[in-house]
């Protein structure tokens, strides 16, 4: 079975703090959604400030107290896609120059999303977050965010940021479609660490 263990896994603290960064995405999409003055957008910033660093934080606690579960290994990238699903989706709404971006990033988590489930059923996995995953994660949430913070900012610069994002969404795109398929498959055995 794919979590022999699921209670006890899920009671850990970094698994706690990848649920309630789950539970602040309809919170944020309802400040965003609704703001029309500065506090607003500011609030809507601040939670997710807040996501990104419970984010930080679980990861940190996990390998340093040996924390990491299987569980967590799902979860703890789940909330980051939903996260910057809803961001994506909400802000492109409000800049449609970011739809191709949020296309680009739809496909890219489906690609993940089937492989992932197709390797999980041979027993398979990647070990972790590949550092162009990680390094794309923190460049949207940067600029995604920034948006959100700067509500009236300059059209162009919108622009370079969605190109910006497109960038490292294709990097990151590319990296773990070599990872699953490429000279230097690493996808191993679940539980081979």
């Amino acid at each position: 079975m794919f979590i022999k263990n699921w209670k006890k896994e899920i009671f850990t603290i970094p698994n706690l703090l990848s649920l309630f960064r789950l539970l602040l995405i309809p919170v944020y999409a309802t400040v965003y959604l609704n703001a029309t003055e500065s506090y607003q957008f500011i609030l809507a910033g601040v939670i997710l400030a807040v996501s990104c660093l419970t984010d930080m934080i679980d990861g940190k606690i996990a390998r340093k107290y040996n924390m990491i579960t299987t569980l967590g290994k799902v979860l703890d990238p789940l909330a980051d896609k939903l996260t910057q699903l809803t961001l994506t989706i909400c802000l492109s709404m409000k800049y449609p120059v970011l739809y191709p971006v949020l296309g680009l990033f739809v496909i890219k988590e489906l690609f993940q999303l089937v492989l992932g489930v197709v390797f999980l059923r041979r027993g398979k996995m990647l070990p972790g977050a590949l550092m162009a995953g990680k390094v794309c994660t923190t460049i949207l949430f940067i600029s995604l965010i920034a948006l959100v913070l700067m509500p009236n900012i300059n059209p162009a610069l919108v622009k370079v940021i969605a190109a910006v994002d497109a960038l490292f969404l294709t990097i990151s795109f590319v990296s773990y479609a070599m990872a699953y398929f490429g000279k230097n498959v690493k996808v191993q055995d679940i539980g081979s660490e």
